[in-house]
């Protein structure tokens, strides 16, 4: 999946196996941002997101590590894997129904 820098989120459409239908990550980029920016940007992902998506951010500030968890809980999100590599931080957050 190629990645845009954008100021809104990039959107997959879902895609329907059998009678489930999987959303896809919904992508929210903030490299090159500072907090709280990232945060923000994803607080506003999930606001527009419909329930039970799956947002992936992409964030190289490393107060993110901290930032994110700490959004997650109290926005009543499921935290499903926060990873560092090289680059920056990659968040996987999932909308409850």
């Amino acid at each position: 999946m190629a990645v845009i820098k954008a100021l809104a989120p990039r959107y997959r459409a879902p895609r329907t196996v059998g009678k489930e239908t999987i959303l896809a990550d919904i992508l929210v980029d903030a490299r090159g941002h500072r907090c709280p920016v990232p945060t923000l940007r994803l607080r506003r992902a999930c606001e527009t997101a419909p329930p039970g998506s799956v947002l992936r951010l992409l964030a190289d500030d490393p107060m993110a590590k901290i930032d994110v968890p700490r959004f997650a809980t109290q926005a009543g999100l499921e935290l499903l894997a926060l990873t560092s590599d090289g680059d920056g931080v990659v968040a996987r957050i999932r909308k409850p129904l």
